[in-house]
C-alpha cells in the first residue's frame, strides 16, 4: 500500500499551502512513501497535514498528531539543553570534555585530552562518526556505549574537517547526565518538551505505542515493506532518538524562530544563545554550508536558512527555518525513499515561498583523462562509494556496509550508481536518482593529494 495519488487536498483554504501537499502527495506517490505528514509557519499561521498511512501491514490513516522518529533533528534538542546548561553556569562549551567526563578514553590521547563540547556540536571531533550498538535500555545506557567508543578510529584531524559524527553526541548526552545527575531523557522532558507544551513528543517505544505512530519502511522497486526494529537503542537517544508530530515539531520551530522565551513567558534561553545556536562558525562543505551550535546554517540568495534532519530505520524527517521570515517547515515520512521527497519539498517550498535556492551548478567540461584521478574508492564506516569514469561521466557507486541500525546490522540493497557533475574548487553534484541534487566535494591533504570525498556531509577517505 502507498499513498493514494490524488487525496482530496481541497478543502486546505491556504492556497500556498495547498499546493504544496499537492506536491507532497505526487511525490510520495511516484516513490512510494507510505504516509508523510507536513507542517509549515508561515506569515504567523500554523498549517499541518497528514497523508497515506502509517503501517502497511496495519494501515492506520496518518494525522497530524501521528508520530514519527526525527532521528538526527534530535540533535538540536542536545544543543538547546546544553546551552540551557550554559546559561545556568554548568556547561561551557569550550571547555574540555574531561572537565566533566574525567575518565574519558578515546583512541586518540591527545584527541581526548583537547575535545571539547564545540567539537562535538560542529562535528569535528574526526573520529569514526557512524557507531551504533546496543547497550541495553537501563540509565547507564550512555555511560557502556561513551567507554566503548575508545574503539573508534581517529578519522581526521580534531577540529580540521566538519564530517558528519553520530558518536560525538553520546558524548554530549552523557555529560548532561553528569552535571544535571538525571539520565538524559528526563533532562530533555524537563527542559524542552514541558515548557514548550511539547506532549506528543517522546522517546520510549513504551509511551509511543498507545498512540497513533507510524513505523519506517524499506522501498525496493516502489514496494514498501516494514523495516524491524522499530526503536533505536536507547544508547542513541542524544543522537536522534526522539519521536514527535508536526504539531509538537511547529512548537519546537516557534521557539527556535523567537527569542528564547516559553508559551506561559517563562524565559528559556537568552536571545544571544539562540542566535549563537544559529551562527555560521564552522565550515561544513556544500551539503551542509556550515555549522553552528548543532545547527545547519546555509544562505540562500541571500537569505539564512537553518536547518536539520535525521533518519532511522525507514523513517525520516526535514526541518528547515527561515528565520528573518519567521518561516517553518518539517516534513516526516515513514520509508527509506522518504529522503528524495525531502529534498524535492523542501527545494520546492523555498522557491515557492521566497524564491530562493542552492546556485546553479556550473559542471567542468572534463576529459576521461581529467577525471580520471579522482576514480578511486573511498571509505567509510557504514558505506564504500566506488566511483569510475565511463562513458566521459565521473559515476559514483555506493557499496552499503551495514551496521545501522546496530553495529551488526547487514548492509541495506546498493541503490543504483549516479553520475557526478564536477564544478570549480571540486564541488560536485549528483545528477541521478536516488541522490541527485546531493552535493559535496573532494577534499586534498596537507601534499596537495586527494584524500576525502565529503559526500551528503560524510567524509570518506581514500583508499
Amino acid at each position: 500500500m502507498v499513498m493514494q495519488q490524488n487525496p482530496d487536498t481541497g478543502g486546505i483554504a491556504d492556497a500556498d499551502f495547498r499546493q504544496l501537499t499537492d506536491e507532497v502527495v505526487a511525490a510520495g506517490a511516484r516513490l512510494g512513501v507510505p504516509g508523510v505528514a507536513i507542517g509549515v509557519r508561515h506569515k504567523g499561521e500554523d498549517h499541518v497535514a497528514g497523508f497515506g498511512v502509517t503501517n502497511v501491514e496495519a494501515p492506520v490513516p496518518v494525522d497530524p498528531r501521528t508520530l514519527f522518529q526525527i532521528g538526527s533533528t534530535t540533535k538540536t534538542f542536545t544543543g538547546t539543553v546544553a546551552m540551557r546548561l550554559v546559561e545556568a553556569g554548568k556547561l561551557d562549551l569550550d571547555a574540555p570534555l574531561r572537565t566533566y567526563l574525567p575518565g574519558l578514553r578515546l583512541r586518540d590521547e591527545g584527541v581526548a585530552a583537547r575535545a571539547t563540547l564545540r567539537h562535538l556540536f560542529d562535528h569535528t571531533g574526526g573520529w569514526l562518526g557512524d557507531y551504533f550498538d546496543d547497550t541495553g535500555g537501563g540509565d547507564d545506557a550512555l555511560a557502556i556505549i561513551v567507554e566503548r567508543m575508545v574503539e573508534l578510529p581517529q578519522w581526521t584531524p580534531l577540529g580540521q574537517l566538519a564530517s558528519y559524527n553520530n558518536a560525538g553526541f553520546y558524548l554530549a548526552g552523557r555529560i548532561i547526565e553528569v552535571v544535571t545527575g538525571k539520565p538524559y531523557e528526563a533532562v530533555v522532558q524537563e527542559m524542552i518538551l514541558d515548557p514548550l507544551g511539547m506532549d506528543e513528543s517522546f522517546f520510549f517505544a513504551a509511551d509511543c505505542i498507545s498512540r497513533r505512530v507510524a513505523v519506517g519502511h524499506t522501498v525496493e522497486d516502489g514496494r514498501a515493506s516494514v523495516a524491524r526494529p522499530w526503536a533505536l537503542a536507547r544508547a542513541a537517544h542524544a543522537a536522534g532518538g526522539l519521536a514527535s508530530s508536526v504539531r509538537d515539531q511547529l512548537k519546537y520551530a516557534r521557539f527556535h524562530l523567537g527569542d528564547g522565551i516559553a508559551p506561559d513567558g517563562t524565559r528559556l534561553l537568552s536571545r544571544a544563545s539562540i542566535e549563537e545556536m544559529q551562527t555560521a562558525r564552522t565550515p561544513a562543505g556544500s551539503a551542509f554550508g556550515a555549522f553552528g551550535v548543532t545547527w545547519m546554517i546555509k544562505t540562500l540568495g541571500g537569505v539564512k536558512t537553518v536547518r536539520h534532519g535525521g533518519t532511522t530505520n525507514g523513517q525520516l524527517s526535514a526541518f528547515v527555518l527561515v528565520p528573518e521570515r519567521d518561516f517553518a517547515l518539517t516534513v516526516l515520512t515513514n520509508a527509506t525513499s522518504g529522503g528524495q521527497l525531502h529534498g524535492e519539498i523542501v527545494r520546492w517550498a523555498l522557491r515557492h515561498y521566497f524564491d530562493i535556492g542552492e546556485p546553479e551548478h556550473e559542471a567542468r567540461q572534463l576529459t576521461e583523462a581529467e577525471l580520471a584521478p579522482y576514480a578511486g574508492t573511498y571509505t567509510s564506516a557504514m558505506t564504500d562509494v566506488e566511483l569510475t569514469v565511463k562513458g566521459g561521466d565521473l559515476i559514483l557507486q555506493a557499496v552499503p556496509k551495514g551496521g545501522f541500525p546496530h553495529k551488526d546490522s547487514p548492509p541495506r540493497p546498493a541503490p543504483p550508481p549516479t553520475r557526478l557533475a564536477l564544478g570549480q574548487d571540486e564541488l560536485v553534484v549528483a545528477l541521478d536518482p536516488p541522490f541527485k541534487e546531493a552535493r559535496g566535494e573532494f577534499l586534498r591533504d596537507e601534499d596537495g593529494a586527494i584524500a576525502w570525498l565529503r559526500f551528503g556531509g560524510r567524509i570518506a577517505r581514500r583508499s
